[in-house]
């Protein structure tokens, strides 16, 4: 580990997208119904180099969606900051994007991944991948509309046997496009199955613009390995990060070649968790807040003895009060089991 570190640790100092530097090659992923602020703040004190918000609907944007506006709610600590389009018209996508720079933002991302059934059933997402005129109309539209740097995230292909990604990234370049991102899975996968990190290769090979490796990154030594076998610029955290933000500054620490942080003891991990909830109700409100949280806390908790039934009880709590007691009870209930014996470490894996 500490030879490839070696190898990595001068290149992994600064670089930029377009105009935009970012001090570091961590990239947390766009998750839709994750990464809203309260959670990109959080990962913005783990040291991520560039924040992506959760993607919107360019149609919604246009046409003034409330609730697709509040999405877009940026601060200026956890700049650079990303937010991803998705949509199929370049048109909307174009008018989209001008809307989107009128915001503190600092890059556009292009969704040519998502798998969702009802985004691509719209020809959005990841069925641009089988239209690849319409995405290079799309990147074009926008990126003659902006002046700030668009990207792309793009899965491998639509099915097995049809990489598609490689000629893909090279006309999204000549579209204008300032890097793109790869998850290195076809559409059918889902999420499913291992990662093939030899596509980010082959798409490193075809372009000059930075490129983002993502998929299958759990731990430091995974985006080691990325980055090591792929020769991509940065490693895009998406599912790792997952009830375990503190995978963002061992990454860092990482590619820069610096000895990694000790893994956060349980009291650290219950007073993010307790921070976490807090941000969340006043992002948005107490009922909406404690519903978005328990997806977090199943997270956080994942891997600890009696977890499952503290997410039970945490599922049928409506207040705030209610889960602050569940998880005072929660963490006593472990500092019991644990008392007089050495503590473990959490699991590193979702």
């Amino acid at each position: 580990m500490r030879t490839v570190q070696d190898n990595y640790a001068k290149a992994s100092a600064g670089w930029q997208i377009g105009d935009v530097a970012l001090a570091n090659r961590v990239v947390s992923a766009p998750m839709a119904g994750v990464t809203d602020l309260p959670f990109r703040l959080l990962l913005k004190e783990q040291g991520c180099g560039l924040i992506c918000g959760e993607m919107v609907s360019a149609r919604a944007l246009v046409y003034g969606n409330q609730r697709t506006i509040d999405m877009l709610a940026t601060e200026p600590r956890e700049r650079p900051v990303s937010i991803q389009l998705f949509g199929s018209d370049p048109e909307t996508m174009a008018q989209a994007a001008e809307i989107l720079v009128a915001y503190p933002i600092d890059l556009i991302d292009l969704n040519m991944g998502c798998p969702a059934p009802k985004i691509v059933k719209n020809g959005e997402g990841a069925a641009l991948l089988t239209n690849p005129e319409r995405a290079v109309r799309l990147v074009r539209a926008v990126t003659a509309a902006v002046s700030c740097p668009v990207t792309v995230k793009m899965r491998t292909g639509w099915a097995a046997g049809e990489a598609v990604a490689p000629r893909l990234a090279v006309l999204c370049q000549e579209a204008g496009a300032a890097a793109v991102a790869v998850h290195a899975r076809y559409r059918e996968q889902f999420y499913s199955g291992r990662a093939d990190w030899a596509v980010i290769k082959r798409v490193k090979a075809a372009v000059s613009i930075p490129v983002i490796g993502n998929g299958d990154i759990f731990s430091a030594e995974d985006a080691l390995r990325m980055r090591a076998e792929t020769g991509c610029d940065a490693v895009m955290l998406g599912r790792g990060i997952l009830g375990n933000p503190w995978l963002i500054r061992e990454t860092v620490a990482a590619l820069e070649g610096r000895p990694l942080p000790p893994p956060p003891t349980p009291a650290e991990r219950f007073a993010l968790v307790r921070r976490h909830l807090r941000a969340q109700i006043e992002f948005c409100g107490e009922v909406r807040g404690v519903k978005e949280m328990r997806k977090h806390l199943t997270w956080y908790l994942k891997g600890f003895p009696g977890a499952a039934r503290a997410r039970d009880q945490i599922n049928q709590a409506r207040t705030q009060a209610e889960v602050l007691a569940l998880l005072e009870d929660y963490e006593e209930e472990l500092e019991n089991r644990l008392m007089g014996q050495e503590k473990p470490s959490p699991p590193r894996k979702i």
